[in-house]
């Protein structure tokens, strides 16, 4: 059976697939992507909401062969085409000296990308109040498949094996954020610079907008190569609503923190993760878009994925007819400000795995 075609992956991810069986890499619970499997679509590996109940109403199912190596994707019983299944990398099966998994430390995204949360608690996350609705940063550390703080020195380590082992290109180092003013840009400096004395791998960055400038030069010295600093809601009403904590860091500083950004790491070096069907329409996510585009950060547009135990989990997806109709507005900014995802170093956005955005650039 043919690969299935490329396009259909807007229409995966907005409605999820219901999966029938095992194997495949598959991530529950976390900062996220969160209740994905992977799946590879001719050269291109994409993250698939699958493990969460809402995707069981997809009218897409996917049914597994024998070895989980690949898999048929169905709609309405019809079958469209096959995908591979990328396996369980190789440093899943190693440990730290003191027991400690490496799957716990760090996980293996889409197919070549190392992600870990430095920090596995945020200062919101505990009041509901303040915590992003949407999140389940909290889930897999209660659930025992991580720890709460990583250590640069098993940071370094399993990025070495990561890149030895399996090929790793690049890394992504997010962080809950702590009660300090740097919002968490401390540990990310040491955390990157353990990792880089060790081990030549890319490394993304991404916090809330700090205190000060001065930690995006500071940043860069440790290793990092690129920054996300992430809107997720674009409009105030939708902020206030659905991260009413996060929302208090206004506006106006993470466009300032952006521009400041820029100097330092670059054009397209640094990136905003926004989540569409949180409530913002597409003129506004479009027009933000537009406005972070022209500043040389790169808008990385993804379809809302409700996850199971999180305030949102019954939260409507959007449409595949909304992201269709969005996708090809942010492609437009992007060409026009010069905004490649394969030139960004080290993300996200570089990575694409969340969303169909690289096929509009």
């Amino acid at each position: 059976m043919a690969d299935l075609a490329l396009g259909l992956l807007s229409e995966l991810q907005c409605h999820g697939v219901r999966w029938q069986g095992d194997g495949g890499l598959a991530r529950k619970g976390g900062a996220g992507p969160s209740d994905h499997k992977a799946l590879s679509l001719g050269e291109h590996t994409a993250m698939v909401p699958m493990l969460n109940l809402a995707s069981q109403a997809s009218p897409y199912s996917a049914v597994p062969d024998a070895r989980g190596e690949q898999a048929v994707i169905f709609r309405d019983g019809q079958a469209l085409g096959q995908v591979r299944l990328p396996g369980v990398p190789s440093f899943y099966g190693l440990s730290t000296a003191d027991g400690t998994p490496y799957w716990k430390i760090a996980t293996l995204h889409s197919r070549d990308v190392l992600a870990t949360t430095v920090l596995q608690h945020c200062i919101r996350m505990n009041d509901a109040s303040s915590a992003c609705q949407f999140c389940a940063i909290g889930q897999s550390l209660e659930a025992g498949k991580t720890i709460a703080r990583k250590r640069p020195a098993q940071l370094a380590e399993v990025a070495e094996a990561a890149v030895r082992l399996d090929g790793v290109k690049h890394m992504v180092m997010t962080t809950g954020t702590p009660n300090t003013p740097d919002r968490g840009a401390a540990i990310l400096c040491e955390s990157a610079a353990a990792v880089t004395a060790r081990v030549a791998l890319p490394i993304q960055a991404q916090c809330e907008p700090p205190d000060s400038d001065a930690w995006f030069g500071r940043l860069k010295a440790a290793g990092v190569v690129s920054l996300g600093m992430h809107l997720e809601a674009v409009s105030e009403a939708v902020r206030a609503r659905i991260m009413p904590g996060k929302a208090q860091v206004p506006l106006a500083r993470y466009f300032s923190a952006f521009e400041a950004a820029v100097k330092v790491f670059g054009h397209g070096q640094v990136s905003t993760y926004i989540l569409a069907g949180l409530g913002d329409s597409g003129d506004a996510i479009a027009q933000m878009s537009e406005r972070l585009a022209a500043m040389g950060v790169y808008p990385f547009v993804v379809p809302f994925v409700p996850i199971d135990g999180t305030p949102l989990a019954s939260h409507p997806k959007p449409s595949s007819a909304f992201m269709q109709a969005l996708y090809p507005r942010i492609g437009q900014s992007l060409r026009r400000h010069g905004l490649r995802a394969a030139d960004v170093h080290a993300g996200c956005a570089k990575c694409g795995a969340c969303s169909a955005l690289r096929q509009h650039e």
